[in-house]
């Protein structure tokens, strides 16, 4: 077999561990650039099958947070668990493998390659494998990928290059690549980010259907209230690095402090 450490960290995942009911908690996250807090002393407790949105003004330190918790950035201070294993510094591939799947603000998908051929990249990817153009790896996936695109709603676009997506196409295709890591846990980053009114219903609602029936516990970045509360089980609110408030969406809006930080950005803008 393969030599231990020649592509893959020691698997946390394999040693016998408590049954935790959390997927992902962080106890005093901590990162800083410069002498700039960008993420301070954060620790959450996110339940298997929750949606939970993280919210805050630009500059609160949530996409930080999202890298650090995907391995993109390392902590300065603090630890990850994600299934009750500690995963604190692994890499992203590894992550994404054992079941943790992310988005990005940018579309991050092969703008020439088409529809299909992205979504086929990412699930070959996922297992493993490599795309050899010399071989049959045009035919692989096609069953898994041509029901991922049906579930985004991407099937009558299937053989188009990325590059000729509207942009909340693109959104969609970006999330059809996180859904083939086949995550137990999916970040999305700002997922409605850049789309137009009368496209951003149907993602809410494929939002909402990816965590109820496929019990993906999610965790979103949003700027817009309206989605925010209309998705949300659970609210983390975050300023200046910290998190200042957590609540269900009621309590959120109700909250003086959250409501102060909000006003206070408006009023700057």
């Amino acid at each position: 077999g393969q030599a231990p450490g020649a592509d893959e960290p020691p698997a946390p995942f394999g040693r016998s561990k408590s049954v935790t009911e959390e997927i992902l908690a962080t106890s005093k996250l901590s990162r800083s650039f410069g002498g700039v807090h960008a993420v301070r002393e954060v620790s959450l407790g996110v339940p298997k099958g929750q949606l939970r949105a993280i919210i805050g003004p630009n500059g609160a330190g949530k996409t930080t947070l999202f890298n650090l918790l995907t391995g993109q950035l390392p902590c300065d201070s603090g630890r990850i668990f994600f299934k009750g294993a500690d995963i604190t510094g692994l890499p992203p591939h590894y992550l994404c493998r054992h079941g943790l799947a992310r988005t990005f603000q940018i579309n991050s998908i092969f703008l020439s390659a088409t529809v299909r051929e992205n979504v086929q990249l990412a699930l070959l990817a996922n297992r493993g494998k490599t795309w050899n153009p010399l071989a049959s790896a045009r035919r692989l996936m096609l069953r898994e990928t041509d029901e991922l695109l049906e579930r985004l709603g991407l099937a009558d676009q299937a053989d188009k290059a990325g590059s000729a997506l509207s942009y909340g196409d693109r959104r969609r295709l970006e999330m059809a690549l996180a859904l083939a890591c086949r995550p137990e846990l999916l970040l999305l980053d700002e997922p409605t980010s850049g789309m137009s009114l009368s496209e951003k219903p149907s993602l809410v609602q494929l939002i909402q259907s990816i965590v109820k029936e496929k019990s993906v516990t999610t965790v979103l970045i949003e700027h817009d209230m309206d989605v925010v509360f209309s998705v949300s089980d659970r609210i983390t609110v975050m300023h200046q690095g910290a998190v200042i408030a957590e609540g269900a969406p009621g309590e959120i809006q109700a909250n003086p402090r959250v409501q102060e930080v909000y006003l206070g950005e408006e009023r700057r803008a």
